[in-house]
């Protein structure tokens, strides 16, 4: 019935949020569409930013999940680039998972995570 799926976010920095998925993360670029811009997470799902919605990141709401088979690379990757995580990568048993989270420039949180 679908075939992708597209999140799209606010923001009021978009050079800000453009450097940090396709640098921080190393997300490809997918569409720059000027006021939005999309990202590939993979064939069937991307995350957009747009200037023209409102930035609506409270304490932890919404949480971009990144599901991988390596959180501990990726958790070594962003320490050694000096992003600020909030927490070493650990296992959650009330959701059966292994995770972390931290914050991207537009205070969106993160949580890179994997299924157990």
């Amino acid at each position: 019935m679908y075939q992708e799926f597209i999140l799209f976010l606010g923001t009021d920095k978009l050079e800000e949020t453009d450097h940090f998925y396709r640098n921080v993360l190393q997300l490809d670029l997918y569409k720059d569409q000027k006021k939005c811009r999309i990202y590939k997470i993979n064939d069937h799902s991307s995350i957009g930013f747009c200037t023209h919605i409102k930035i609506t990141a409270e304490e932890k709401s919404p949480i971009i999940t990144l599901v991988t088979d390596d959180v501990d690379a990726i958790y070594k990757r962003l320490k050694d680039q000096g992003i600020n995580l909030l927490h070493e990568p650990q296992v959650n048993e009330q959701f059966n998972i292994y995770h972390f989270f931290f914050k991207d420039n537009n205070g969106y949180t993160i949580e890179i995570q994997k299924f157990l």
